[in-house]
């Protein structure tokens, strides 16, 4: 069980999920939307790894448990806006349509309380081997794969000895000198744009590198991820901002749920082009046709009935 209050912001930004592989922490995020409120959740792309979908189906319990919360607060209050990113490219399809109460975008504009103006988007415009050497991206992205799977290993190895989590390729990221000038080239093109744009201010993912910092009155920030860093950007009352690192529940490692089970509970409507899109829209019909939202400790109960149906 977690230790965290509750605690309310005006504002929160999460990227780089990644629904759809295994080297999601959704536990941990979970934990995090469970312990959080605030008036607009900014979903900064990458929240559903297509690219991974596409080559092996991956799916467990959590990652719809996700799914469920994110509509529930919409439910509850929350305005939740999606800009998708380069690994859910797909959403790009649906941009000014509503999922449930998520609304898509392409792009968009936060004023925070104290009256600065951010560019809100996910990044991948920004980085060059997405868009002009795509066979390399998917390359870097399996070889990403791998460093997650041993990294995995070894901090199960490590929770048995009674050591925290640690992150093997945000270590690598730090030591490695072509991999530190590629984040800094990054952030100084985007912070370029903005500036050109005449924003206040940044905030995107895209490079799993959280961070909030100022250059020559432009304000960068970047929420970080869900996969090894496990952190989010929030704004307070009174427009100030930081990065939330948040401290994972224990994880039970789950099973790969077989193709087969999945197949009958998560069905795209007969005209969706899109299958990659079907976790999304599957759970969004299912929350139209219920009644209210149940308390938070009924609706645990409820996610796993309805969800999924073996």
């Amino acid at each position: 069980m977690s230790e965290h209050p509750t605690t309310h912001y005006r504002t929160i930004w999460i990227s780089d999920v990644h629904l759809g592989t295994k080297g999601c922490q959704a536990t941990a995020l979970l934990d995090f939307l469970k312990h959080t409120e605030s008036d607009t959740l900014y979903l900064v792309g990458d929240i559903i790894d297509g690219w991974q979908l596409k080559g092996k189906w991956f799916w467990p319990q959590s990652h719809n448990d996700v799914i469920q919360k994110l509509l529930r607060k919409c439910r509850q209050g929350t305005r939740v806006i999606y800009v998708p990113g380069n690994h859910d490219s797909f959403a790009r399809h649906y941009v000014e349509q509503n999922f449930g109460g998520i609304e898509v975008v392409e792009e968009t504009e936060h004023v925070t309380a104290d009256g600065r103006r951010l560019w809100i988007l996910h990044g991948d415009r920004f980085d060059g081997v997405v868009q002009f050497a795509p066979w390399l991206a998917y390359v870097g992205d399996h070889l990403y794969t791998v460093a997650l799977t041993f990294n995995m290993w070894l901090n199960n190895a490590r929770a048995r000895m009674g050591l925290g989590y640690w992150s093997l390729s945000q270590y690598l990221k730090q030591k490695v000198k072509n991999a530190v000038s590629y984040i800094s080239a990054f952030e100084d093109a985007v912070m370029q744009e903005a500036r050109k744009n005449n924003y206040d201010g940044v905030v995107c993912g895209h490079i799993h590198k959280a961070e909030i910092r100022e250059v020559d009155g432009i304000l960068y920030c970047n929420d970080g991820d869900w996969v090894e860093s496990m952190t989010a950007l929030v704004e307070h009352e009174d427009g100030s901002l930081h990065i939330v690192t948040w401290t994972p529940p224990t994880v039970v490692r789950e099973k790969k749920t077989r193709r087969s089970r999945l197949r009958g509970a998560v069905v795209m409507p007969q005209q969706a082009e899109d299958p990659i899109a079907e976790p999304v829209a599957r759970v969004a019909r299912e929350q139209e046709a219920d009644p209210p939202a149940p308390t938070e400790e009924t609706g645990k109960e409820e996610d796993a009935r309805s969800v999924i149906q073996a």
